[in-house]
């Protein structure tokens, strides 16, 4: 037993954000528990990404998985915040030294169009439901809700995931046409070579196959669309290549998938016949800088069998956990920290809401860094208030006082208070029959898969998601 200060982490959610965090963590000697709501911690690696996605997401399971087996990290599957351990108790009462909210955004945005949601199931869906009904609809057992993907459906959206939920329209039509016609060929091949070059493989004309395709609306203009991102303190000459570059991204994907799109359009109202939603009311936009505003006297009915709202995620509402408009409220934007607690703080798409892998991964190592620099006081280079005192001292006293109040912020756990911890941990892990040993773990709730396998739309996600193992904490 030493006197040394240890310290103690807990992050809520293991996917990408939660198990990037976990490594860091542990990599500075600081011991980390996942506590993640689901068996596996993949998150929406594993029903947010659509099924053709194989071998990427093998990739980052296989990442995440790397991550969460690393000495110094306990993972806790089966536990919901909310529902088995209260968040003010966990942040209060513990006695961890920081806690890590990696949860996600897994709420739909909503349209914003008074009734909308009166309509769910009946002409109108979410992106998140629908793209899990997508991966889903073929497992046996699936017993959750179901929805068509009919030609002419109506997006609204912009960013990447909206491309998806575009091609999942257009594949799923085109295959259904093309196998009428006697033409052997699934969505993995459509997706990989693109309609033209499938159809041209069988001496078929597109236009033939009489396919009008799926129609994609954009509030701002087409090199607006998040489907890249500047870096950081862009110039001028940087901010307009990449506006080419997410011009170039929209055209290849409507060359390749044949969908229709409008930009500066924007929904004002419903249509609705006989209890449905048929379509929506569009009005064309003016576009000054990030504001798009509805133009006076332009708008028009846009009639649609589906409409389908793809306008971003937001975080899930969590009892106890306090709400700044569809986000929690984390005070600092580059260091997001709970507004009431000095020792919670946010990673990933909890904070951002983009369902960019990337960016949550990226989000996450900085904001963690700060964690562990700036309020835990571990640093790879001497004591953190050694570090950052010099700095602050170039510029001035105040910001030194600053910075060595922050540090002191966390203090040190002893020996005794680690292992109270992990006392507690174990029991946990225990009540949902978890034996400590990651690897064993995964084995029983994710049959092994290669990303080499050539998947059926049946075989990865029943795979995948209806193991013969399930802990009965997980609901």
């Amino acid at each position: 037993m030493t006197d040394r200060p240890y310290h103690f982490a807990a992050i809520v959610g293991g996917a990408i954000a939660g198990s990037v965090a976990a490594e860091i963590f542990a990599d500075r000697g600081i011991q980390a528990v996942v506590i993640e709501q689901n068996e596996r911690p993949y998150g929406k690696i594993e029903d947010g990404l659509p099924r053709w996605h194989s071998e990427q997401r093998e990739q980052e399971y296989l990442r995440i998985d790397a991550r969460l087996r690393k000495p110094g990290v306990f993972f806790l599957p089966c536990t919901k915040l909310g529902r088995d351990l209260d968040f003010q108790d966990l942040y209060n009462n513990w006695g961890f030294s920081v806690v890590v909210l990696a949860n996600g955004a897994w709420r739909d945005r909503q349209l914003g169009i008074p009734q909308a949601e009166e309509f769910i199931g009946k002409g109108f869906v979410y992106q998140n439901p629908f793209i899990n009904w997508y991966n889903r609809k073929n497992q046996a057992g699936y017993a959750g809700p179901r929805y068509q993907a009919p030609d002419e459906a109506l997006v609204v959206g912009g960013g990447l995931a909206s491309i998806d939920v575009v091609k999942v329209l257009q594949l799923e039509n085109y295959e259904r046409v093309l196998r009428s016609r006697g033409v052997q060929t699934d969505v993995y091949e459509l997706e990989k070579k693109g309609v033209p070059a499938v159809c041209k493989m069988h001496g078929i004309a597109p236009e033939d196959l009489d396919v009008k395709g799926c129609l994609l609306i954009y509030r701002r203009r087409e090199q607006d669309m998040p489907l890249a991102q500047p870096p950081e303190n862009a110039t001028p000459e940087q901010i307009a290549k990449t506006e080419a570059i997410r011009q170039k991204m929209l055209r290849l994907a409507q060359e390749k998938y044949l969908f229709r799109f409008q930009d500066r359009r924007v929904p004002t109202g419903l249509l609705i016949d006989d209890g449905r939603l048929v379509g929506l009311k569009l009005a064309e936009t003016k576009v000054e800088g990030r504001k798009a505003e509805a133009v006076a006297g332009s708008e028009y009915q846009q009639r649609a069998p589906l409409v389908i709202s793809s306008i971003g995620s937001v975080p899930e509402e969590i009892p106890g956990v306090a709400m700044k408009g569809e986000y929690y409220d984390f005070d600092d934007e580059a260091l997001p920290r709970y507004v009431a607690s000095d020792h919670v703080f946010g990673v990933g798409n909890v904070v951002t809401g983009r369902g960019n892998i990337r960016a949550s991964l990226l989000h996450s190592q900085e904001v963690t860094t700060k964690i562990i620099e700036n309020y835990i006081g571990v640093t790879d280079g001497g004591s953190a208030f050694a570090r950052f005192y010099a700095g602050a001292e170039a510029n001035r006293a105040a910001q030194a006082h600053a910075v060595r109040d922050r540090v002191q912020v966390m203090p040190g756990l002893s020996y005794l208070e680690i292992a109270a911890l992990e006392r507690r941990i174990r029991i946990l892990q225990e009540r949902v029959g978890y034996t400590g040993n990651y690897d064993s773990w995964i084995a029983r709730v994710r049959p092994a898969v290669t990303a080499s396998q050539n998947f059926a739309p049946e075989s990865m996600h029943q795979s995948l998601s209806s193991s013969a193992f399930h802990c009965g904490a997980c609901r």
